[in-house]
């Protein structure tokens, strides 16, 4: 596995049931700012063998990113709403799902 993309990973496997982060705070807790796109990619390629909640990552408006090629916002949107993830419209409450990670 890519090393910055396994950093991303492990970030991502700490979110608890229930919250969200947003691609550019996973960037930035990796020591890579300005990088949210790469975490994006990153969640892209998740190897098969990798259990991870990547469905917890959301962009940066608090939405759930729609994705051209498939339906998997759609998915996305149902597994945060089954972990009680509230939306206003097509938005996430970030000030009471945001992930707040202890340092």
């Amino acid at each position: 596995m890519n090393g910055t993309y396994d950093l991303f990973y492990r970030l991502v496997a700490r979110i608890p049931l229930g919250r969200v982060a947003t691609y550019g705070q996973i960037a930035d807790l990796a020591g890579k700012p300005g990088r949210a796109r790469q975490v994006g990619y990153a969640l892209a390629h998740v190897p098969a063998e990798v259990d991870l909640p990547w469905h917890r990552v959301i962009n940066a408006m608090g939405k759930v990113s729609p994705r051209r090629s498939s339906a998997f916002h759609h998915m996305q949107r149902a597994m945060l709403e089954a972990e009680g993830v509230r939306f206003d419209g097509d938005r996430i409450d970030m000030k009471r799902h945001l992930w707040r990670p202890r340092k």
